[in-house]
């Protein structure tokens, strides 16, 4: 199988884009400025179920406790396609100030203090 690059990524969404095949709703959006933040973890053998729960308490507290975030959807990887991601979440943003706001949040860097040691993360932020 072909290796999908970033370019190829793109170059197709511009044609979908042109062509009108991405919804309305996805063009409002990347009007608006929102910037999504997803997250994936992989469990270091360190990670109790407890801790993982805790993770994904904390993780939804967040919501309605820091300015800009519209939206917080945080759980179990049910893809078969993970690649030993097996947690993680989407938030929405106001924007990109809000995101930067989150990263430097006390709520988030007491997160980090515990949740750093036991998981190798990936994230993305993106504008859609």
């Amino acid at each position: 199988m072909a290796e999908i690059t970033r370019r190829t990524l793109i170059h197709s969404a511009g044609i979908a884009s042109a062509a009108g095949f991405l919804p309305v709703a996805a063009h409002a959006q990347s009007q608006s400025g929102n910037v999504f933040h997803a997250f994936a973890f992989q469990w270091k053998p360190e990670a109790t179920a407890e801790l993982k729960a805790r993770a994904e308490k904390d993780i939804a507290a967040f919501q309605g406790q820091i300015p800009g975030l519209l939206e917080t959807h945080v759980g179990r990887n049910i893809s078969p396609r993970g690649k030993g991601y097996t947690f993680g979440g989407i938030m929405r943003f106001t924007d990109q100030n809000a995101v930067d706001a989150y990263v430097q949040h006390p709520l988030h860097q007491a997160l980090l203090q515990w949740l750093i040691p036991i998981v190798d993360a990936m994230e993305l932020d993106l504008n859609a």
